[in-house]
């Protein structure tokens, strides 16, 4: 949240893992060290983090100020895994944060967005390693509202990935496993060669036209048989795209071959939960990701699967070139005041609230300039179109780290600003703001446009 042309604070050289409490499965850990970093140094106390975004690449102070999440209808948002920060202020120098130590700050600082000081270290509860036991699966979108209640209530992790223009939805679960036992009967796991088949298929069968110039990218090269056969799944997707990825029907081609991919990979997997949790995204994109509440764990209003359904008729009925796919997680709540899964005090325990996390895309597949530019301006559609949709019926609000106000006109910011308002506390957050910082040294574009105290 902190890019600002004048500079920027870096945490880079706060690296350090400081200490690990293997009694309390405590680590405390200074800002900048990277997620994958602190697994890997909690390893051999034989613990681990709780939950993990899709990368595992982000300093824990990103990680956490932003309110990333995993997915789990039972597992919080990652800041609550924070039991304790030091945060430098500008005002108040170097406070030492907790449940404990002025614990109204203390929530409020743990999605700080980088503007109510710096977050110089972290004190993360941990959980003993362990490993899951992944399973993946194509239903169809009226099996998925049948069985959706049990597979909530049923599995440690879950995630739904939609497919747009097709009905399919990959179902992804995760639950313990004990080294050793054996894995659920099934059918043996296909063959690479026979897994990636769809697209190298459709790809093939482009390749001589690309190659002579014949296409709807004229300017874009095509790749060489030999050269389709060494691509991953995410390299062939990207590639296929690239040949028409604002036509709808060539997008729906290419996620019809992508929703036969992911029926050949079904099947079991086990592994450390560092490891299953995070997976591979793909390449380059644009992001939006919504949170909304849908009720609790025990009694799912539907909001979830009712949001699902308005998206993918609205995308349909629009043409949007949507690509696959349309990655929907759960958490339950968090005692952070500006988190998207923020429950106020007096709204019950956080565990008991159950919120969604929808996220739409497109792919940005090749360095064409002109191609980018003009994904990127029809992205913009299909991120209006949800926000003009679906968030004022579902009460919905972007993902921190996912808002990008350099691309909001002066209407799209106000709505933005107004949405906001009405989700967070803005009034104590702003109040602390001047205690902690009056001279706005922490201020950026961002907190300036996005954060815009009303009351001044």
């Amino acid at each position: 949240m902190a890019f600002c042309p004048e500079g920027m604070l870096s945490t880079a050289l706060l690296d350090r893992v400081i200490s690990v409490d293997k009694d309390k499965e405590q680590v405390t850990v200074q800002a900048g060290a990277r997620v994958q970093e602190v697994v890997d140094a909690l390893r051999p106390h034989g613990l681990t983090l709780q939950n993990f975004a899709s990368i595992r690449e982000q300093t824990m102070g990103g990680f956490t100020q932003v309110g990333s999440h995993g997915s789990g209808a039972t597992v919080p948002p990652v800041d609550e895994q924070v039991v304790g920060m030091k945060l430098v202020t500008p005002a108040r120098g170097c406070l030492e944060l907790s449940k404990e130590k002025d614990p109204e700050l203390f929530h409020m600082a743990r999605v700080g967005l980088g503007c109510l000081g710096v977050v110089a270290e972290l004190t993360i509860q941990c959980v003993p390693s362990h490993q899951l036991l992944q399973h993946t699966q194509v239903m169809t979108r009226r099996q998925v509202h049948q069985q959706h209640k049990q597979l909530l209530q049923a599995n440690r992790h879950l995630r739904y990935m939609w497919i747009p223009y097709t009905d399919a939805v990959v179902v992804v679960t995760c639950n313990a496993y004990k080294e050793g036992e054996a894995l659920p009967a099934g059918p043996p796991p296909a063959s690479p060669d026979h897994q990636l088949a769809p697209f190298r298929e459709l790809l093939h069968s482009l390749c001589g036209k690309l190659r002579q110039g014949v296409g709807p990218q004229e300017d874009l090269p095509g790749p060489t048989l030999e050269a389709v056969d060494r691509m991953s799944g995410t390299e062939l997707r990207d590639h296929v795209l690239a040949i028409d990825p604002l036509d709808h029907l060539w997008v729906a081609r290419v996620n019809q071959a992508e929703a036969e991919w992911w029926k050949r990979c079904e099947g079991y997997q086990q592994g450390w939960s560092d490891w299953l949790l995070g997976f591979d995204c793909g390449g380059q994109q644009w992001v939006l990701e919504a949170c909304f509440p849908c009720g609790t764990v025990k009694e799912p209003s539907g909001a979830d699967l009712q949001y699902m359904e308005d998206l993918l008729r609205e995308v349909e009925a629009a043409r949007i070139p949507a690509p696959s796919p349309i990655e929907q997680r759960w958490t339950c709540g968090s005692a952070s005041d500006m988190s998207p899964a923020g429950v106020a005090s007096g709204e019950g325990d956080c565990q008991d609230h159950l919120f969604s996390w929808v996220g739409i895309i497109m792919y940005l597949p090749s360095d064409n300039d002109r191609q980018r530019a003009a994904i990127t301006k029809r992205f913009k559609d299909y991120v209006n179109l949800s926000k003009r949709v679906l968030f004022p019926k579902y009460a919905a609000v972007e993902h921190w780290a996912k808002i990008e106000p350099a691309e909001l006109n002066k209407r799209e910011l106000t709505l933005l600003q107004k949405r906001l308002g009405n989700r967070y506390p803005m009034a104590a957050f702003h109040a602390f703001r001047k205690q902690l910082d009056p001279k706005g040294i922490l201020a950026s574009e961002f907190v300036d446009l996005v954060l815009a105290d009303q009351q001044t």
